[in-house]
């Protein structure tokens, strides 16, 4: 059993990454560098957010060593660096997805998410 610090820091730790992956375009992000990396223009033909806004969430996810980026001329790519953290997204939203498709079939106290939205 982990001692009483080490079991904080771990809860603590936890919920930096839920932190991080909390909104939606990083989760989009994460799905759309998955298969090789993306520049900014295609992450935005992708995701339907402002450029700005991506530059902040590229910029976030970069500084917390989930995406690696190079600089090609004026182009910058991005790619996944934690394999870790993106098989936690897959896990999380699949088993999301599961539900969405299956939501009568599984009693709500068993579910993720409580409300399902369409």
């Amino acid at each position: 059993m982990a001692a009483k610090g080490e079991e904080d820091l771990v809860f603590e730790s936890a919920a930096e990454l839920f932190g991080l992956l909390s909104t939606p375009v990083r989760l989009k992000i994460i799905s759309a560098v998955c298969n090789g990396e993306r520049n900014v223009s295609e992450l935005l033909e992708q995701i339907d957010t402002t450029q700005p806004n991506m530059s902040q969430h590229l910029a976030t996810l970069y500084r917390a060593g989930v995406l690696g980026k190079r600089r090609e001329g004026t182009q910058i790519f991005y790619r996944l660096q934690s394999e870790r953290v993106a098989t936690l997204c897959r896990a999380v939203c699949t088993q999301v997805a599961t539900e969405m498709d299956a939501q009568d079939s599984i009693p709500a106290s068993e579910r993720l998410t409580r409300a399902v939205h369409r």
